[in-house]
């Protein structure tokens, strides 16, 4: 029979989910990705070193971490919500790719407005295209029985080719060289925190966001039959609540906030959109809510985790001959481990067993 220590230590290990099974999965992370890089003959030490030293050594590091982490709090989020509702939305690049494009349209011209107006029309610009490219996935699998992951992925290059279209014909900026907009008129911009840095006041608005749809989806009407159809759509139904709706209106939401997330970069840091603006918000996005275990409010501290690897990427590369490819392989490790939980908690039941065998031992040699 097994020990009444053993038996414990198991039950603390079925019961261990959320936060601290994602903390957990970040420092194996961080391990492992250690003992590959010094496999590759180059020092972890000096690799860490570099990339906290770029995320925080200095009040650039710090505006670069925040800046970079905004459109990952808001990718993540968007993933986080519509996976509330057990949707898989792969498509949050092509919905971020279609928030920027519409933030741009509106953005770019000079309506005569007060920033108070026109700011929040061309933010609106990009909620309505991205909400409309996430509610097209939802409209294609409640109509016509489509896979939304499929439809996702397909709708991301449809997206992604459209707007270079655009940029490279009709919305050239007038003898540009470069694929890119027209400069985005100053009562169309987010402010800037700091006016040396591109940060703004988006970062503000991502983790007011996350905390909203937290309360969304935990104290409204709408929010408990989206976490209805998602833990028991058969369930769902039999209480009289509308699962076509329901899908449709979460990958809508769900768009909105990817076309957030693009709607700041063009409003915010760039000032105009540029083809390929993106280094993979969107799919970044699927890492940052795996490590905020689905939670809105966890996705702030996760989409930080992975401000700091970008903007510490940046001085590794600058510092270091440690190719920045790392900080992608700290990333796999994480989307790994994380959505992996019965290895987590196989290897730590592993050192569990080893660790009372040893102390049996010792005990036992006393």
């Amino acid at each position: 029979m097994k020990k009444k220590n053993d038996v414990q230590r198991e039950n603390r290990l079925s019961r261990l989910d959320g936060a601290p099974l994602s903390i957990i999965s970040l420092l194996i992370s961080i391990v492992i990705s250690a003992v590959i890089l010094a496999v590759s003959g180059y020092n972890p030490f000096e690799a860490y070193s570099a990339i906290i030293a770029g995320a925080f050594g200095s009040l650039r590091g710090i505006a670069q971490t925040l800046t970079q982490a905004t459109p990952l709090i808001f990718t993540g989020l968007a993933f986080t919500l519509a996976k509330k509702a057990n949707l898989i939305n792969l498509g949050v690049e092509g919905q971020l790719y279609m928030g920027a494009l519409g933030a741009a349209i509106v953005g770019t011209v000079d309506l005569h407005l007060p920033m108070v107006i026109h700011l929040p029309l061309a933010i609106l610009g990009g909620l309505i295209l991205g909400a409309l490219f996430g509610a097209l996935i939802g409209f294609l699998k409640v109509k016509f029985g489509s896979n939304e992951v499929v439809a996702g992925v397909m709708l991301n290059t449809i997206a992604t080719l459209f707007v270079s279209y655009l940029l490279n014909g009709p919305m050239l900026a007038e003898g540009s060289s470069v694929a890119q907009t027209e400069r985005v008129v100053e009562s169309a911009r987010l402010p800037r925190i700091f006016q040396s840095y591109q940060l703004t006041i988006a970062i503000i608005i991502a983790v007011i966001a996350c905390i909203l749809v937290r309360w969304f989806i935990n104290r409204t009407t709408l929010g408990y039959e989206i976490r209805c159809v998602g833990l028991n759509p058969k369930a769902a139904e039999t209480a009289g609540i509308s699962i076509g709706k329901v899908l449709i209106l979460s990958m809508c939401i769900s768009g909105a906030i990817a076309g957030m997330a693009g709607a700041s970069h063009v409003l915010g840091v760039d000032r105009r959109l540029i083809d390929g603006f993106s280094s993979g918000y969107g799919f970044n996005g699927i890492a940052v809510s795996a490590l905020a275990a689905e939670n809105p409010v966890g996705v702030i501290f996760a989409g930080l985790v992975f401000g700091v690897l970008k903007a510490g990427a940046m001085e590794l590369n600058r510092s270091t001959g440690i190719p920045t490819e790392f900080v992608d392989v700290i990333q796999s490790m994480v989307v790994i481990f994380v959505s992996a939980p019965l290895l987590v908690k196989g290897m730590l039941h592993i050192k569990n067993n080893y660790s009372g065998k040893k102390a049996a031992k010792v005990a036992k040699e006393a």
